[in-house]
């Protein structure tokens, strides 16, 4: 059995999610936790009739609550969703600010009651950074077990590809992001293979990659927002719940996640850094001889320096030693 945490419940990603991951984890027993803030308790009893409503055969039990404590106590997984949205004229620093006194806190506590295996999916945003914040005040916790997502920019990515070679998705291999989950994210496309073609062979408007490509999923998030007036929430959901699953089983095919770094690549050792990931039941192996060339290398420094500054700014915020 499976017990899982998701903060932010009741919000649109965390709603998506706690019914998606119902029907793609249906060969397993759930444990849901659902823990959202006080002012939302009529909506998360709203959400445990709802699930009951599903009569879903693999939900043990539901328990919705405000308290951390009782939330994270002996959970498999926290998925980490809620956080404060990026207002107008609100700069990175103020959010930074914001939602690291709230990973912060939720680090301590997943330290103090988890499962000493518990593994931790960082979504809400900054993620990269704010899962740095939650593994740093989680000390016991091996920080192999921090995760932040960024499942959802490889997903975009290889959709894109897809459309324009015109195949279908599951025909599009090893496409990584790199960096961080923001506008320097690297989509990694020198190494995707369509029906074990290289897509840069496939796709012969070569200059649709840089000019293209790259920025249609960097900028995807916003792009989404603009649209629909609200950021991407079905859409995570997915990937939260593909990201799980990859890392819970093991099929050796490299994903994107971000996780640790060690100074893959050229990164700032101590900063979670997306990378090509593989899982063996859990165990995650960072992939870290994948050739780079110059024009890659570029896109990876900006990435890599953007991490770097925002974990100076924390620093200097105080939510790390």
């Amino acid at each position: 059995m499976k017990t899982i945490a998701i903060t932010g419940a009741t919000g649109q990603i965390g709603y998506a999610l706690t019914f998606q991951l119902m029907h793609m984890f249906h060969d397993d027993h759930i444990h849901l936790k659902l823990i959202d803030m006080p002012s939302q308790s009529e909506k998360l009893e709203a959400m445990k009739m709802e699930l009951e409503d599903c009569a879903f055969k693999n939900l043990s039990n539901v328990i919705i609550t405000d308290d951390l404590e009782v939330g994270f106590k002996d959970v498999d997984w926290a998925l980490l969703v809620g956080s404060m949205p990026r207002k107008a004229g609100m700069e990175r620093a103020d959010l930074l600010k914001l939602n690291g006194a709230i990973f912060k806190d939720q680090g301590k506590v997943i330290n103090q009651v988890a499962k000493h295996s518990v593994k931790v999916l960082v979504v809400g945003n900054p993620c990269n950074t704010n899962a740095l914040i939650a593994c740093h005040h989680a000390p016991d916790i091996p920080d192999q077990q921090f995760f932040a997502l960024t499942m959802l920019d490889q997903l975009r990515a290889q959709s894109q590809i897809a459309l324009k070679a015109g195949v279908h998705v599951n025909q599009v291999k090893d496409m990584i992001i790199f960096g961080n989950h923001s506008a320097t994210q690297f989509p990694a496309y020198e190494f995707v293979e369509i029906d074990d073609q290289k897509a840069t062979d496939v796709i012969s408007d070569h200059d649709w990659f840089d000019h293209q490509f790259v920025p249609t999923v960097q900028k995807r998030g916003a792009h989404v927002i603009k649209v629909r007036g609200g950021s991407s929430a079905a859409s995570a959901a997915n990937a939260v719940c593909e990201t799980v699953r990859r890392v819970d089983h093991s099929d050796h095919l490299p994903f994107s996640l971000g996780v640790m770094s060690k100074g893959e690549y050229g990164a700032h050792p101590g900063l979670i850094v997306s990378y090509p990931c593989i899982s063996n039941h859990g165990r995650i192996t960072i992939q870290d001889q994948w050739p780079i060339s110059d024009k890659a290398k570029a896109y990876l420094t900006k990435t890599f320096d953007e991490l770097k500054a925002e974990y100076d700014l924390i620093q200097r915020l105080g939510l790390i030693d």
